[in-house]
């Protein structure tokens, strides 16, 4: 049996012996899944760069659509006073202005 062991141990793959063929690959394992640029890191980290990205194309599109409405309200004053009663509720001096709101139903 003890001759086994070191036949096995004295055979040369690459010029290294099996000994140091099983030591590299252990090592080479715990590099990628214990090291600062592990696997499971590199995976956490393209998720949250997709999830950013998603976040940034948003807020682009949000942005461009801020813009359009900005420039229509400052190009158009009966847009711009529409505007003004409906978000902040503003009012000419002689108006009254009633509020009614929907009660939504619960499903």
């Amino acid at each position: 049996m003890r001759e086994k062991v070191k036949q096995f141990g004295l055979k040369r793959i690459l010029g290294l012996t099996a000994y140091q063929i099983i030591i590299l690959l252990v090592l080479m394992v715990m590099l990628f899944l214990f090291s600062d640029s592990s696997v499971t890191k590199r995976i956490k980290y393209d998720t949250q760069i997709k999830n950013l990205e998603s976040q940034i194309e948003f807020y682009h599109q949000q942005t461009e659509e801020d813009k359009e409405k900005l420039n229509e309200l400052q190009s158009n004053k009966d847009d711009l006073e529409k505007f003004a009663r409906e978000n902040y509720l503003m009012k000419k001096e002689n108006e009254e202005i009633f509020i009614i709101r929907q009660k939504e139903l619960d499903k």
